[in-house]
């Protein structure tokens, strides 16, 4: 697909960006070299081809969910400016 420079500035107008014909020009050419590359990608035949996240079959090594740290909590609220029913008190900040 190429493009005009009528369309390439319309898109500018839509982006609201000042180009001049030196620019719409250089635009132009890059967008049609742009929509060739996906003309080419789409043309590519890939029934029977399953998507995939990533282009090497890798497995993330997982461990197990277990909790490892006991509960300070107790411990922390200790060394708190204010604490009240178990809750960290802090200035107000929005009126």
């Amino acid at each position: 697909m190429s493009l005009s420079t009528l369309d390439v500035e319309k898109i500018a107008r839509l982006a609201r960006l000042a180009m001049d014909e030196n620019e719409v020009e250089a635009a132009r050419n890059q967008l049609s070299g742009i929509f060739g590359l996906i003309a080419e990608m789409q043309a590519v035949d890939t029934d029977g081809v399953e998507p995939m996240s990533h282009s090497q079959d890798l497995a993330q090594r997982l461990r197990v969910d277990v909790v490892t740290d006991s509960n300070q909590r107790v411990l922390f609220q200790a060394i708190a400016p204010q604490v009240e029913a178990g809750l960290y008190l802090v200035p107000q900040v929005i009126e």
